[in-house]
């Protein structure tokens, strides 16, 4: 058997995706968020963390008109219809740029650096974005 199957089916990895850029003006984080439900479709145990600019993909109100370019922020309300459901966001990150969890659309844990590397630590894979 190859190491992706067991005897009781296909084996489960964690992936954890990290969400480091600003919403808007590169395409990192609309690919992270494609290859995040791709995942999620093949029933992996996916983790999304959001780190320095990272964190404004969270943030409510979102107006992108005068950019010219679509709000694709809700989608990350559709995440828990892909059984995405682990959201983490770096508490320094939030601090720095005058956030707090009120100021974020979806339900996150906030993490201190120790607690995010000990999660990034149980991962199988770790992509960055």
């Amino acid at each position: 058997m190859s190491e992706l199957t067991t005897s009781s089916g296909p084996k489960v990895k964690k992936f954890m995706f990290v969400n480091r850029k600003a919403p808007y003006g590169t395409i990192y984080a609309l690919e992270s968020l494609e290859v995040v439900l791709i995942t999620a479709t093949f029933d992996q145990d996916v983790s999304l963390v959001f780190i320095d600019d990272g964190v404004y993909e969270l943030v409510k109100g979102q107006q992108t008109k005068g950019i010219g370019v679509k709000n694709f922020s809700p989608s990350y309300r559709a995440l828990d219809g892909y059984d995405v459901e682990k959201l983490y966001v770096d508490q320094e990150s939030l601090s720095q740029r005058g956030l707090s969890e009120k100021d974020l659309l979806v339900p996150v844990e906030v993490l201190d650096a120790s607690a995010m590397a000990q999660l990034m630590a149980e991962q199988d894979v770790v992509l960055s974005f």
